[in-house]
């Protein structure tokens, strides 16, 4: 049960984190969901901060579950993610390309932001 409330907890900082730092990024180009993605890399980054130090004994079991699954898990959001992208898809037939292009970046700059977080936390997690 005390896992649960971590989560519970860490994900509602996590979520509250995530609003207001959407709300200070500035407004993508033509509806370009700027906000979700650099929401996404940030936790990305921090997920892979947090995974490394957990793995160097710094982060015990019950902290990454708090960082990890709860604040990082309430501040990424894939839904939005998805959702943004076919909004993106929606438009006129630029939209696709931007939503592809947005899906590709996504991914790729995600992975990098993970790689990035480890080894600023000391190393790879895995």
């Amino acid at each position: 049960m005390k896992l649960i409330v971590l989560v519970f907890i860490g994900g509602g900082i996590g979520a509250i984190g995530r609003e207001l730092f959407m709300q200070l990024t500035p407004a993508g180009f033509e509806g370009f969901p700027l906000d979700i993605l650099l929401a996404n890399l940030l936790a990305c980054l921090l997920l892979g901060l947090a995974a490394a130090v957990h793995a160097r004994g710094k982060l015990s079991d019950s902290q990454y579950l708090f960082v990890g699954t709860g604040i990082m898990g309430g501040l990424s959001t894939f839904s939005s993610f998805a959702y943004g992208a076919v909004v993106l898809m929606s438009g006129p037939a630029q939209g696709t390309m931007v939503a592809i292009v947005y899906v590709l970046v996504s991914m790729a700059l995600g992975y990098l932001a993970v790689l990035a977080g480890q080894k600023l936390g000391g190393g790879r997690s895995v």
